[in-house]
């Protein structure tokens, strides 16, 4: 009886709310019986929509879709300031915003597009000296933590019901959503906290083709008839198809001659069949790309 090969690909998975990302990659490392599972960008618990799940040695290629733009709509809700900045955590303190209206929400959005810097809420996965923010913060405690440079291409108000904000986001990777309600609120004068949140996209991957959990499991063709494949998943990469010779040599960790010119700093290797042999980047001399990562042999 032949074996199913061992899978290797991205699942687009519409996490539910009150779920981890760790729930979830636990949840489909179950549901696959696939032990090397991993997931491609931290939702929070409170968050719903599209995550990123890696299959295989598909984690091996995390890295190359958890910096893709990313689309939210996010609720946030003036007048009331949490210490986690969100929806979970304790009311720290209270304000009246009946007195803002649309006119002044859109100029105080205007700032916040572009080329930002914006600090990490405390409580984040981050590490300070190898403990996570967030256990520090548990803890009561504070640190000073470092603006970061953030890209938000757009920034659009959805509706507005005081004192409830509806926009819709699109970022850069590392971009925190629960920083721009609590910076909206201090532009403000009220406070603010983010008061609800659904990532609509990463890339190319929407929040329209995601599968939930309960599909997943409940597939009567099998989970796997929702595996994305490298060559669809990686496909704002640039790629080469190889011989089987070139095929093998990539294999051996020898570099190739590709006389196409590419734009960029990494390279898919893919064979005539579409499936991803290697990431390649450049090596050393005009036209020779050399094996960064190897995914299969010719």
């Amino acid at each position: 009886m032949t074996q199913p090969s061992a899978p290797l690909g991205f699942l687009n998975i519409d996490k539910p709310a009150q779920w981890t990302s760790h729930d979830v990659v636990a949840r489909v490392r179950r549901i696959a019986g696939v032990r090397q599972v991993g997931h491609g960008g931290t939702l929070d618990p409170m968050a719903t929509g599209v995550l990123l799940v890696c299959v295989g040695k598909a984690t091996r290629l995390v890295e190359y879709v958890s910096g893709l733009p990313k689309v939210y709509h996010a609720t946030i809700t003036f007048g009331i300031e949490t210490d986690t900045w969100d929806a979970e955590g304790r009311v720290i303190a209270e304000s009246d915003a009946s007195g803002l209206n649309r006119e002044q929400l859109e100029r105080l959005l205007a700032p916040f597009r572009g080329e930002i810097e914006q600090v990490p809420p405390m409580y984040s996965a981050l590490k300070r000296d190898g403990q996570p923010l967030y256990r520090l913060a548990r803890a009561g405690q504070t640190v000073e933590r470092e603006p970061r440079a953030v890209r938000i291409d757009r920034l659009d108000i959805l509706n507005w019901e005081p004192p409830h904000l509806s926009l819709e986001v699109e970022c850069s990777a590392g971009t925190y959503i629960r920083s721009l309600a609590h910076d909206l609120g201090q532009a403000a004068g009220t406070g603010a906290h983010l008061s609800g949140l659904v990532r609509s996209a990463i890339g190319h991957f929407s929040l329209e083709q995601a599968v939930t959990l309960e599909t997943l499991a409940d597939a009567a063709e099998g989970w796997r008839r929702w595996l994305i494949e490298p060559h669809d998943a990686l496909r704002h990469l640039p790629a080469v198809t190889v011989s089987e010779e070139q095929a093998q040599d990539l294999g051996h960790g020898r570099s190739i001659a590709v006389a196409e010119p590419v734009s960029g700093e990494i390279l898919c290797a893919y064979d005539a069949a579409q499936r991803l042999i290697a990431v390649l980047v450049p090596g050393e001399g005009p036209g020779l790309w050399r094996p960064r990562k190897v995914l299969a042999t010719g």
